[in-house]
């Protein structure tokens, strides 16, 4: 059975930093690309950032690229999304997932596990 369970959400000011984790079992890991997608009250749920089975290739949405860095550890089936210079915008909750693709894809269909999600709200 797969399960992705997310980690690290909370509340920090503007300009803060927070990490989250996401870790995914009963699948080979490694052999899956990774990605954080997000939504907000209201609003359609959109990608975040991507990396790919290996961790060399990375993809981000503009509104995050220069601020969240997505990174992976195949040995611990884990992922990360370090975000800095956090703005009230970037208030959601926060959803891993995996993808049985040869490469990192933005659109969720293609994504096959969720996790529960993790709530980041961004106070100014």
């Amino acid at each position: 059975q797969v399960q992705v369970v997310e980690s690290g959400g909370g509340l920090v000011q503007a300009g803060g930093s927070l990490r989250l984790s996401c870790v995914a079992s009963g699948r080979t890991f490694s052999s899956y690309v990774m990605g954080w997608f997000r939504q907000a009250p209201g609003k359609e749920r959109e990608f975040v950032a991507g990396i790919s089975r290996s961790g060399i290739g990375t993809y981000y949405a503009d509104s995050v690229k220069g601020r969240f860095t997505i990174s992976r550890d195949n040995a611990k089936n884990t992922v990360y999304l370090q975000m800095n210079s956090l703005k009230p915008e970037d208030t959601a909750v926060y959803y891993c997932a995996s993808a049985k693709t040869s490469m990192v894809v933005s659109t969720p269909y293609e994504y096959d596990y969720w996790g529960q999600g993790t709530q980041v709200t961004v106070s100014s």
